[in-house]
């Protein structure tokens, strides 16, 4: 069982940077896959970025890349979303999640989810 906190959400102007935290209980927290999603109202929930346990392998949503970056420091259990040139699109409910199996940026195959942070790109 892992339990997830995001928190570093915030209006902000288009331009600016934000990061996000989430961090997860457990001690098991190396062997969880983490992933960030995002859902702006009306829309469905989306794959924003992904990282596997020790780090070494990332992905990104084509909307992000060369814009977001995601890490993790292990030792703190916590995962970051760095998110820098914030565009308006970018206004959703951000949501970290955990899964032990691969990197996949499918919703359905994450098993535990945050409460999300709201995330507001005025232009």
């Amino acid at each position: 069982q892992v339990h997830l906190v995001e928190s570093g959400g915030g209006l902000v102007q288009a331009g600016d940077s934000l990061r996000l935290s989430c961090a997860a209980s457990g001690r098991t927290f190396s062997t969880y896959v983490m992933g960030w999603f995002r859902q702006a109202p009306g829309k469905e929930r989306e794959f924003v970025s992904g990282i596997n346990g020790s780090g070494g392998s990332t992905r990104y949503a084509d909307s992000v890349k060369g814009r977001f970056t995601i890490s993790r420091d292990n030792a703190k259990n916590t995962v970051y979303l760095q998110m820098d040139s914030l565009k308006p699109e970018d206004t959703a409910v951000y949501y970290c999640a955990a899964d032990q199996r691969i990197l996949n940026i499918l919703a359905g195959r994450y098993d535990y989810w945050g409460q999300g942070t709201q995330v507001t790109v005025s232009s």
